[in-house]
């Protein structure tokens, strides 16, 4: 048995949706009698919008989150008993600054100990100098033998050898002392005491470690972008259709949580080079400078990047643009006044407009309302927009 044959497929939803547009107006026409009576209903009046080509900056805005750019571990790095705290936890420190004291007093007996210990190996050098200086020229005479020579040598030798540990010795001394006073190795904002004073520390151990600073000027802003969004950016630069400033990072800004710009503005100083799998969105890094500590880390603001222009962008309102089963259209006024559906393509919205990717060239004139009242073929008047309260006026021209 041949298979049954199908129904006719349905209209495309465009046309559809046209005609239900115009059922509705002609059925809104059907139930005014007493203007029926009088005559035709007026022509729409609608405002229009003519399409122009030009260069728009595009809006790329992220949440973000600040943080320091350097985050440093304050150890203990030699040991003994903390005396004294000499920062504000909390505050701002410079690179330098005293932050700790560890008591100096077995570092200072060790020190006296070492000078001690370089004086007698100097000592000890110099008395194996004279008495080799002595044995040399009995040698050359044959006073004495091969062997007492060589023996006058290797004690010369070997006093030279200590005196250079006891320097060496010396030196670390020096440096154990130093240990003592815990200074900021940079600046920035330190944090609580993780020891009081009195406690015994230890380097390696987790005794050691006393506080920690974070770098706040320049400051760090992290934030990431969908991997489709980065793709359709090079795709768009690829194509001339996007242009990115010149220099090697795109400018920036931050929008705190108040609404209220930070006055600075930053650089784009890092973009990861692997997309999160986890969540699908590539990382990057804004550098601004923060003299202020105003951005403090892990804060959470807005970063705009600035200076990425789209070329030659047709805009229209989004009040403009409708919607339909197929897709996005808008009226357009045609040849005698009459208005028809023009399909299109969106991409970015920059404020309260479109960025139209196809169906649009430029030229073309756009109906910016009263769209429920239109059908294709309508006739209609254009007025000038007109602003909230005031009457409508004709159009010019």
């Amino acid at each position: 048995m041949p298979p049954a044959s199908r129904p006719p497929l349905p209209a495309r939803p465009l046309a559809a949706a046209a005609l239900v547009i115009a059922a509705a107006w002609l059925s809104t026409a059907c139930d005014r009698p007493a203007q029926s009576a009088m005559g035709a209903m007026p022509p729409p009046e609608v405002a229009r919008l003519v399409v122009e080509a030009r260069d728009v900056e595009l809006p790329l805005e992220y949440v973000a989150q600040v943080a320091g750019s350097r985050h440093i571990d304050v150890r203990a790095r030699v040991e003994g008993i903390l005396q004294k705290r000499t920062y504000v936890e909390g505050h701002v420190v410079k690179a330098g600054d005293t932050l700790f004291l560890i008591d100096p007093a077995p570092f200072q007996a060790e020190l006296e100990r070492a000078r001690g210990e370089l004086a007698e190996q100097e000592a000890r050098f110099a008395q194996a100098e004279k008495e080799f200086k002595r044995l040399q020229p009995l040698f050359v005479e044959k006073a004495v033998s091969q062997r007492d020579r060589d023996d006058a040598l290797a004690e010369r030798d070997k006093a030279q050898a200590a005196v250079k540990a006891a320097r060496a010795a010396l030196r670390s001394a020096e440096i154990n002392l130093g240990y003592t006073r815990v200074t900021a190795p940079i600046g920035g904002i330190t944090s609580q005491e993780a020891r009081s004073e009195g406690s015994l520390l230890r380097p390696g151990d987790v005794s050691g470690l006393l506080t920690r600073i974070t770098q706040v000027d320049p400051v760090y802003v992290n934030f990431a972008y969908a991997d489709n969004e980065a793709l359709a950016l090079r795709k768009a630069v690829a194509a001339g259709k996007v242009v990115l400033p010149p220099g090697q990072g795109l400018p920036a800004e931050v929008v705190l949580g108040d609404g209220s710009l930070y006055p600075r503005q930053g650089l784009v100083s890092f973009t990861d080079a692997t997309i999160d799998t986890a969540t699908g969105t590539v990382r990057a890094r804004a550098e601004f400078p923060n003299p202020d500590a105003v951005l403090m880390p892990g804060q959470f603001v807005r970063l705009r990047l600035k200076g990425v222009v789209r070329k030659a962008a047709l805009l229209v309102p989004q009040r403009a643009v409708m919607q339909a089963p197929s897709g996005k259209f808008v009226w357009l006024i045609g040849a005698e006044g009459k208005v028809e559906i023009r399909p299109i393509e969106v991409g970015a919205a920059i404020g309260r407009d479109w960025v139209v990717e196809s169906g649009l060239s430029g030229g073309e004139q756009v109906v910016l309302d009263n769209l429920l009242k239109l059908a294709p073929g309508v006739p209609v008047r254009v007025v000038e927009p007109q602003a909230p309260g005031a009457p409508a006026a004709p159009a010019q021209g």
